[in-house]
């Protein structure tokens, strides 16, 4: 065994025991005082041992993905992996949804009590609705909004209000709708790296984006969707700095502006673009008027949105004082701050622990290379995976992610995913990978 697989599989271990830490201190907090509001902490779950009718096809795409990933990541045309990445990230995130069943596992995920389908009936007209969203947000107002609609901008509701006005109605359509565009995730993510690290890295990053433990909460999640328009958001604007394309400038700020309006937290995400833009500065000297179409596709939605009479700034303030009359209030700080981070590694696996290791020693040694395979692309892609664990960390830090993270992070976990090409022995770890999401989704029954 080698040094660096050794410490790979210490930087494994330290995970499995933060995770372990978190499980037994919160069983102990909440059968003694009942704080945390989470029935399998640190994750949001019950314990229900199962099997469902996705079981079999989730089994045969691990095990595809483990034996034949990595070789047809090596070999197929470029565009061909990215297609392979997107149906197989599909086929994953789907077959664990249906290990619950149809209803429970995808179809009524986002139609309860908390979700946005709830509140469809209440957009008849979407600009007066959108004047009077903030009357509406705070507990104790008449017909308070649902908890996740309170908690995000509309931006996230009017998406499902739309899908039912085009005909697509109910909770199957709906959570279709995220594993499908949630699935093309992974895609942006390798399109991102190719362009600013290089294609090697990308292609060694595939599978394990593809058979990400994530996909148990990506399955009928509003916040894979989410994760789709960030990641996209980020991966034009690393095309129009490498290609200095003016149209995918243009884009990547339309949808970094809808990124804002779909969750106030992803506004985080501006410190992954400004890793992009540090990363791509070259791109940016030689065409400085990248910059015009960026701002004015960022712009868009605020203003879309503005001139409907939504105040984002209102709406996030009035949020916190719901956050804090919830059980975001009464959760504590002290075991979140940390437990939080269990959960990261639940979404993430062991995989990834051992490759932010690697990624922070190639940031310390910061070797010199040229080659497309060398310590120059390896860098670019450890600070492009270093932005999206800063982003984490302060989203962590500020208090307003306690709990349910597994979930809620899954825009950052998508970031964190391409460490994995650092690693040495890529089958074993995407088995560590594949069993891990196995476990949770029947063992546990996930739910928001």
């Amino acid at each position: 065994m080698t040094r660096s697989l050794r410490r790979d599989l210490y930087a494994a271990g330290a995970a499995v025991l933060l995770v372990t830490a978190a499980v037994l201190t919160g069983r102990h907090i909440q059968d003694t005082r009942h704080t945390l509001f989470v029935h399998w902490p640190p994750v949001l779950a019950e314990w229900d041992p199962h099997v469902g009718p996705g079981t079999p096809a989730a089994l045969v795409v691990a095990a595809a993905t483990v034996v034949y990933g990595p070789p047809l990541a090596a070999r197929l045309p470029w565009r061909g992996v990215l297609a392979a990445a997107w149906a197989t990230c599909t086929a994953w995130i789907g077959s664990l949804a249906l290990v619950d069943g149809w209803q429970r596992g995808l179809a009524d995920r986002l139609t309860t009590r908390n979700e946005y389908l709830r509140v469809i009936d209440r957009f008849g007209d979407i600009p007066a609705t959108l004047r009077d969203f903030t009357h509406h947000i705070v507990s104790g107002t008449p017909d308070p909004w649902p908890a996740h609609v309170a908690g995000h901008p509309p931006g996230a509701t009017v998406t499902f209000v739309l899908l039912d006005r085009i005909g697509l109605h109910g909770g199957g359509w709906a959570g279709t709708w995220c594993v499908v565009v949630g699935a093309t995730g992974c895609v942006a993510v390798l399109v991102a790296v190719r362009a600013l690290a290089d294609e090697s890295l990308a292609r060694r990053a595939a599978p394990f984006l593809v058979l990400a433990p994530a996909a148990v909460w990506q399955g009928a999640s509003a916040d894979a969707y989410f994760a789709a328009v960030a990641a996209w958001a980020v991966a034009l604007l690393a095309l129009a700095l490498t290609r200095r394309s003016l149209a995918c400038a243009a884009g990547s700020g339309l949808l970094f502006g809808l990124t804002c309006y779909l969750s106030y937290g992803l506004t985080l995400f501006a410190l992954i673009g400004a890793a992009v833009l540090v990363l791509g500065r070259d791109g940016l000297r030689r065409r400085p008027t990248l910059l015009l179409p960026l701002v004015a596709g960022l712009a868009v939605v605020p203003v879309v949105f503005a001139l409907a009479g939504f105040d984002w700034w209102t709406a996030y303030h009035l949020l916190i004082t719901r956050y804090y009359q919830g059980v975001g209030g009464k959760r504590p700080y002290g075991y979140w701050v940390w437990a939080n981070l269990a959960c990261t590694v639940l979404i993430t696996g062991l995989a990834t622990a051992a490759g932010l290791r690697r990624s922070a020693t190639v940031l310390l040694t910061r070797r010199g290379g040229t080659t497309p395979d060398g310590a120059a692309a390896r860098t670019r892609l450890a600070v492009l995976v270093a932005a999206a664990l800063v982003a984490l960390l302060v989203a962590d830090l500020s208090g307003m992610s306690k709990a349910e993270t597994e979930r809620i992070w899954l825009p950052f976990a998508l970031w964190l995913l391409p460490a994995c090409a650092f690693l040495s022995h890529p089958r074993a770890w995407l088995t560590a990978q594949a069993v891990l999401a196995l476990l949770i989704n029947h063992l546990l029954l996930t739910g928001w």
